[in-house]
């Protein structure tokens, strides 16, 4: 019998039970950060309660424990994701966009040179394009763009030509404006045959679904803490070992040496030298108690959910506004996730969510840290609503309400 029940994920998570404006509050914003468990909440309280000391430095019994504690989400991070290597090739950082900036001023710079290129996609997050521009800047290299079709899916029928003198593909496993999942083993196939490695940003799949970086033969996986139902504050960055021997630190400090001189340094081995600095320690603790919850759900019942949850969703949203209400995105539910960007005829995405806020509904206006994707579809700004392990149909409901109260005062 299935664990999961999403009634009961609901029970768990305190901000759900809070009331704005009259209402209880709808929250569809899981795309942006999403609400952790009790679960969390309490191993991070236990943690400044009980062994709150610094950690790989002190002898004490707190100390120890801190440790230990610290180290054990590193273990079972690796697990969850199923590193090949174990702990040792997972690194801890602040957020997704930090891991992309490790990859791109450690490997990037040690390993590319003037004439590389690194291919993305249109639809990639600012984290995966902008360091790429800043390396660009520094040494030379190209940064080549796979376009998006009309039907919002990624147009591979030029990749063999696209990956020409490529040293690194680097794309999101799911848009986290189209909602569009994009075929990770197939491009992680064809960059390796061209001599390419590949990174995924894994910030709006890890939490969604089943993720296996061995069965899809990827080098690199960054995601964050706040995207999996943890704390905000800690990211990872997955790479395998040997690729993470070859790369020097990106920050220097304490805690990332072997040994310091008058006449240089030597850096820590392992992982520990990206790591410089006190770590998120409490952060960490919360993010082992988050893939303890998610892997108890059962990560492809949680799949299961939210896909008949958009499925629904899309379904009720073409039949209801006829057309007043455009999905940008794929209108079926094949290799889509559940991201649902809104375009509202003759109303600025701000606008609608001002209105949603009005019925305790939270989705996220903007551009979504995606410029080149909302250039190429035309768009200043969708307002998007996003689901997570904790929502539930009526949470649909109450999202085309609003909706259609939006379209009544601005019509």
């Amino acid at each position: 019998m299935s664990s999961f029940n999403a009634l009961r994920v609901r029970a768990d998570v305190p901000e759900l039970r809070r009331f704005v404006n009259g209402r209880r509050i709808t929250y569809l914003d899981s795309a942006s950060t999403s609400l952790p468990p009790r679960s969390v909440i309490e191993a991070m309280s236990r943690y400044y309660e009980l062994r709150h000391a610094n950690v790989h430095r002190g002898v004490f019994q707190t100390a120890n424990e801190a440790t230990e504690a610290y180290e054990g989400s590193r273990s079972a991070v690796a697990r969850f994701i199923n590193a090949p290597g174990g702990g040792d090739e997972v690194v801890f950082t602040k957020n997704t966009t930090e891991s992309f900036n490790l990859i791109a001023r450690s490997w990037g710079a040690t390993h590319m040179r003037a004439g590389d290129v690194v291919l993305v996609t249109e639809m990639e997050h600012h984290a995966n394009i902008v360091p790429w521009f800043q390396l660009r800047d520094a040494i030379g290299i190209e940064v080549r763009f796979i376009p998006v079709s009309d039907d919002f899916r990624l147009e591979l029928r030029d990749l063999d030509a696209l990956l020409r003198d490529v040293k690194l593909l680097s794309v999101t496993a799911t848009s986290n404006v189209l909602g569009t999942k994009n075929p990770v083993e197939e491009l992680a196939r064809a960059a390796h045959a061209r001599g390419a490695l590949i990174a995924v940003d894994g910030a709006q799949s890890v939490a969604h679904g089943p993720t296996d970086v061995t069965k899809w033969d990827i080098d690199f996986l960054a995601f964050s803490g706040h995207k999996v139902l943890g704390p905000t504050g800690i990211g990872v960055l997955w790479t395998r070992q040997g690729v993470l021997d070859t790369m020097p630190p990106f920050l220097g400090g304490g805690g990332m040496i072997a040994d310091v001189r008058t006449d240089g340094f030597l850096p820590a081995a392992g992982v520990a030298r990206f790591e410089a600095g006190t770590p998120p320690i409490a952060e960490a603790v919360g993010l082992h108690a988050a893939i303890r919850y998610l892997d108890a759900l059962g990560m492809a019942n949680v799949s299961a959910h939210e896909d008949a949850l958009t499925a629904d969703a899309l379904t009720r949203l073409s039949e209801t506004f006829n057309g007043r209400v455009r999905v940008v995105g794929p209108c079926d539910t094949r290799e889509r996730g559940g991201v649902i960007s809104l375009d509202v005829a003759g109303v600025h995405p701000h606008d609608v969510a001002q209105v949603l806020d009005q019925f305790a509904v939270c989705v996220r206006p903007g551009h979504h840290c995606a410029k080149p994707l909302m250039r190429r579809f035309a768009l200043a700004a969708t307002a998007r609503a996003s689901f997570g392990p904790y929502s539930l149909r009526r949470d649909t409901d109450v999202l085309l309400e609003g909706l259609e109260a939006a379209l009544k005062l601005f019509g």
